[in-house]
């Protein structure tokens, strides 16, 4: 599927199953291209699930790693724990992200997306830990030939712009989720579009509603029902010259394959 030349797939853990059940999900909503997370890949000494991942007839526009101690409860739990931030972790994380690395290159593609965690310029000492540990990962893309793709997240548009281009690392790039400016509550989706369009080379299809307390999450909602505006996030991307792959996710609610071809009818009917 194409949204106006924008190949369009799906985030694998989107539909909490495995390679088996994300085929068959895949097939059943007509979709060829993946996001897929590949930490079960990585973590399977046999070899034998990414042997089952190389045997689907996938296009897999970007991998995506995690790391085990994530704590998304809350956004002080998220802020203390994700990406690279957590110190403990760091040795094995950074060996993972290395297998995600090898992974990836085996598999053909050209991206490997992950969460860095919370960018924090006011705290100096944060801050340089934050560039050593992100430009140590990019080298190890670039070793494999692929582009570390940091995901939109707890910053504002302007703060990982800024991040960025003082990391000036040839091997990192972005993967823009527009919900995410608007669950963390950091700006406008489309403004941030327009920021970071330099750094844009992959992107979610997931939409959200602002909280109204400030320091808890906003509402993840199904694509078209929340605050990103459809047309108007198609149009952003068009002004910027976007070229790359879209993929659907949904980490919200008890209908996922639904939510998902209900995001797939409205992007099809945007993109005529």
């Amino acid at each position: 599927m194409k949204c106006k030349s924008w190949p369009v797939g799906v985030c694998s853990w989107s539909l909490r199953t495995d390679v088996a059940g994300v085929a068959k999900a895949m097939k059943e909503l007509g979709l060829q291209h993946v996001h897929l997370g590949i930490r079960g890949a990585v973590e399977d000494a046999s070899g034998k699930q990414l042997e089952t991942i190389r045997a689907q007839r996938w296009k897999i526009t970007c991998t995506m790693i995690d790391f085990p101690q994530e704590d998304y409860s809350t956004l002080e739990s998220i802020k203390v724990t994700g990406g690279v931030v957590p110190d403990g972790p760091w040795p094995h994380n950074h060996d993972l992200f290395a297998g995600a690395a090898k992974v990836t290159a085996k598999l053909g593609v050209k991206y490997l997306s992950m969460h860095a965690g919370f960018i924090d310029e006011s705290n100096k000492a944060y801050a340089k830990k934050m560039y050593d540990r992100i430009r140590a990962l990019a080298d190890i893309a670039a070793g494999e030939g692929l582009t570390l793709l940091l995901e939109t997240g707890q910053e504002s548009a302007r703060e990982l712009r800024g991040f960025l281009e003082e990391l000036d690392h040839k091997s990192v790039g972005v993967n823009f989720d527009p919900a995410n400016m608007i669950l963390y509550d950091k700006g406008d989706p489309i403004e941030a579009v327009r920021v970071l369009s330099p750094w844009i080379r992959h992107l979610h299809v997931k939409d959200a509603l602002r909280t109204s307390q400030p320091g808890t999450w906003g509402s993840e909602v199904p694509w078209g029902d929340g605050q990103v505006g459809i047309e108007r996030f198609l149009a952003v991307l068009g002004e910027v010259g976007f070229k790359g792959a879209m993929a659907i996710e949904r980490e919200a609610g008890d209908n996922r394959v639904g939510d998902i071809k209900l995001a797939i009818d409205r992007l099809t009917a945007a993109c005529k």
